[in-house]
């Protein structure tokens, strides 16, 4: 497993709050957990995020700490995820999490999928 001394993305309060909120509420031990991140293919667009809570790692993941979570990162959604930001709303124009991509070219109408 690779420590980043960089994070690939970062993360606004109103989602480590929510994160914190979240990991409580299911139980989740954020020592022996992790939050994975990763770019898989679907949506619209060609390819969506998953966020979940994890506890295997490989050999080629990247990690890194924020807060008080660790963030693991396959190397292949790490590109596509670089500059990326991860915020939480409950705002009238829809509730969770979302992230906010600068390489996204193109965004499905529903804010579920980008392409690059």
């Amino acid at each position: 497993m690779e420590t980043q001394t960089e994070n690939i993305l970062s993360i606004t309060d109103a989602a480590l709050v929510k994160l914190a909120q979240t990991a409580a509420s299911e139980g989740v031990n954020v020592v022996d957990s992790f939050l994975r991140v990763a770019v898989v293919p679907g949506g619209c667009s060609g390819l969506t995020y998953d966020l979940g809570w994890d506890t295997a790692r490989s050999d080629v993941d990247k990690s890194f700490k924020i807060a008080n979570f660790t963030l693991v990162v396959d190397p292949r959604s790490a590109a596509y995820l670089e500059g990326t930001t991860l915020d939480f709303s409950e705002g009238l124009e829809g509730k969770g999490f979302y992230f906010d991509n600068p390489q996204a070219v193109r965004n499905c109408a529903c804010g579920e999928s980008f392409g690059l």
